[in-house]
């Protein structure tokens, strides 16, 4: 994961007095994806610092980045409350403390009594004045810079000098030459690129630091449209790829008798109309020689498993197996238990792998997937391994895909492709994060997106409380109304074990309170570290009602569907995402009675604890709840992209730039069609060894 490195902050090699290696230093380059000159021309500042000028320690601002000048008055380690180095730094108009709370001899020989230093790092204030922690040191005859100092996004043992001085020499060596047509320059109002990349390593004294900051200057905007442009180019060229190859046609079978037919009289309810037409879409797709390639997105509890049970249908009945995927062993437990209680009395085997099982068990069911007789196959990641072989593998449902990561989704993806018939399975992904629009443009531009914008009659919106933790008798009081009522409630947890650095009421403790406090109740604990069997036992229980209420940790996300539990409690809900929230509050509603979800939260919030406390009560749409998500963690983690290491966006914001977007999208059209040859050498310029991820 790319950080900025803390200022000061060495390196092991550097907390030892040494200089890490050539090789150690290409390697952590190669860790930032930093290869060709063009990878480090384009690997550009996170913000800057200004160091064309000195400060007087009166005028510095504290929670401002500062430059200051001046004598070395006082130099001493100190031992409490912890080994650290602290020196005053004094000049005509006052004094100021640096501090390093691990240095190294070297360092403390630096500001010995009575060196003249200059001293650049974020003020702070405190009771005692204003202090710097881990300042970067400079003496103070130095020549000031003629350029505002970048800082760049950056790995473990990487400094800023080190990587500033490889982006530096990279920089004359780049090609950054304007390849794109001039008439489409003029058209969007695009600064030149190389002018654009110079001035963004080393903008001049007096630029304007709020339009570089906020990414408003022209230079930022020309920057980030190649990028968008790129990644337009880039999903072009993942369809055309994926149009290009061969799949097994599935068709949908229209006699009374097929399994589609079968299944639908056998379901206990209708289809919503939202259903029935994403049915028909997957169902054209499967019927294809081209490789379906379709998300299939929406909200918690809007019946995603029986349309992928139509179209794990569909293709059993054209003779293809099918493997459906998903990211916890409970959710995919509760997709089996469902498949089965649907298509089992059809005559439908279905194998189940997962890491947890016996070996017998695992053994039976790779032979019956390797020999064909399990046309369907539910499982978590365990379906990825090697020794995982498919007979005829046609379609692959992966569910939640954002929480596999992209080589466990490209893994899955490349079970079914046959090479001697240069055949690649259908891939259906499925997510209960629905995507905002502009974010589907810029990232599911290769994906057809099918939505599901209904839930199913009977289903009631849930209510949302916010309750402060001083009034937990109240909440403890409300589940022992709601089971004289007949219904079962959830009591959510964010660990299982104490820890020194949250302090929160554990899973454990709070099963244990709550049994004190209400002794005539059934309790069940759930969490992560009981085995597979463990839990198996306790859910079984809490389905068939002989458990009232379920203390959880966030194994319960996803995959527990009990239309009787009524009451969810989210404890610290101050400590979870806005996505997890609304996964959780998924979890009751799914029955007749008005359902509850109280939010449990310790005070004083954080601003955005508090902007995520508020969408959970404005607002139960899962769309709006995915938009204020966006915003608060940003398109790599919200679509699970950041875990491959390669965010697909690194500069451009579709949603602070839609028409950044829009422009981009259009561009990619107006290339592929007029100049192919530009949009190749500009997506070999900006995506270089990234292309394979696309496919996922």
């Amino acid at each position: 994961m790319q950080t900025e490195a803390p200022s000061g902050k060495k390196g092991r090699q550097g907390a030892r007095g040494g200089r890490p290696s050539a090789a150690t230093v290409a390697g952590r380059l190669e860790r930032l994806g930093l290869r060709r000159p063009e990878d480090f021309a384009l690997h550009l500042p996170l913000r800057y610092e200004d160091e064309t000028q000195i400060v007087a320690i009166a005028q510095a601002r504290p929670g401002a980045v500062a430059q200051v000048s001046g004598t070395i008055t006082r130099n001493e380690v100190l031992l409490r409350p912890r080994r650290q180095l602290s020196v005053t730094l004094t000049d005509d108009s006052g004094s100021m403390t640096l501090r390093w709370l691990n240095f190294y001899p070297n360092q403390r020989k630096q500001v010995e009594e009575g060196a003249q230093v200059r001293a650049i790092g974020e003020v702070r204030g405190n009771l005692f004045g204003k202090e710097i922690i881990h300042p970067r040191i400079v003496a103070a005859g130095r020549e000031l810079p003629q350029a505002l100092t970048p800082v760049y996004p950056t790995t473990e043992g990487l400094s800023q000098p080190v990587l500033r001085k490889a982006i530096a020499e990279a920089l004359p060596r780049a090609r950054l030459d304007d390849i794109l047509p001039a008439r489409l320059r003029e058209s969007l109002d695009l600064m030149d690129l190389h002018e654009a990349v110079m001035f963004l390593h080393a903008p001049e004294p007096g630029a304007p630091l709020a339009s570089l900051e906020f990414r408003t200057h022209p230079a930022w905007r020309r920057v980030m449209f190649d990028e968008m442009l790129a990644h337009q180019l880039s999903m072009a060229a993942a369809r055309a790829a994926r149009l290009s190859k061969r799949a097994r046609p599935l068709p949908l079978r229209q006699e009374d008798d097929s399994l589609s037919r079968r299944l639908l009289a056998r379901l206990p309810f209708a289809l919503t109309q939202a259903q029935q037409r994403v049915v028909a879409e997957i169902a054209g797709d499967l019927g294809r020689t081209h490789p379906m390639h379709r998300l299939l997105q929406g909200d918690v509890g809007s019946g995603k498993t029986v349309v992928a049970a139509l179209a794990a249908a569909q293709a059993i009945d054209a003779g293809a197996q099918v493997a459906l995927m998903a990211p916890t062993e409970l959710l995919a437990e509760q997709h089996f238990r469902k498949l089965a209680d649907w298509l089992e009395p059809l005559g439908v085997p279905i194998a189940w792998l997962s890491g947890s099982q016996k070996t017998k068990a695992r053994r039976e069911a790779l032979q019956a997937i390797a020999a064909g007789q399990a046309p369907l196959v539910v499982g978590t990641q365990a379906l990825v391994q090697d020794h995982v072989d498919f007979d005829c593998l046609g379609l692959v449902i992966v569910d939640e895909q954002h929480r596999f990561g992209v080589g466990q989704r490209l893994a899955l993806s490349r079970k079914g492709e046959d090479d001697a018939a240069a055949e690649v399975p259908h891939l259906l992904n499925m997510s209960a994060t629905p995507i905002p629009r502009t974010l589907a443009m810029a990232h599911f531009a290769d994906l057809d997106v099918s939505v599901i914008d209904e839930l199913p009659p009977g289903r009631t919106p849930v209510r949302t409380k916010l309750v402060e933790e001083g009034r937990r008798e109240e909440v403890i009081a409300l589940v022992a109304q709601a089971v004289r009522e007949g219904r079962q409630a959830y009591w959510v947890c964010p660990l299982v074990e104490e820890s020194e650095a949250l302090a929160l009421q554990t899973a454990v403790d709070t099963h244990a309170a709550l049994s004190a406090a209400l002794p005539d109740l059934a309790l069940g604990l759930v969490h992560g570290r009981l085995s597979a069997a463990e839990k198996a036992v306790v859910m079984d229980a809490f389905r068939a009602g002989e458990v009232d209420l379920l203390v959880a940790t966030t194994v319960i996300e996803v995959g527990v569907d009990v239309p009787n539990a009524s009451l969810m409690v989210i404890e610290h809900a101050e400590r979870f995402g806005l996505a997890q929230l609304h996964q959780l509050r998924g979890r009751v509603g799914r029955g007749a009675a008005q359902s509850v979800c109280v939010l449990l939260y310790q005070g004083p919030l954080s601003a955005h604890a508090r902007d995520r406390l508020k969408a959970m009560y404005e607002t139960n749409d899962g769309f709006e709840i995915a938009r204020r998500d966006l915003e608060q963690r940003g398109p790599g983690e919200f679509l699970g992209t950041r875990q491959s290491g390669m965010a697909m966006l690194r500069y451009g914001d579709t949603e602070q730039f839609p028409e950044l977007a829009e422009q981009a999208r259009d561009a990619a059209r107006q290339l592929l069609r007029e100049a192919p040859g530009v949009a190749h050498e500009h997506l070999e310029r900006w995506m270089s060894g990234r292309e394979d991820f696309l496919r996922t």
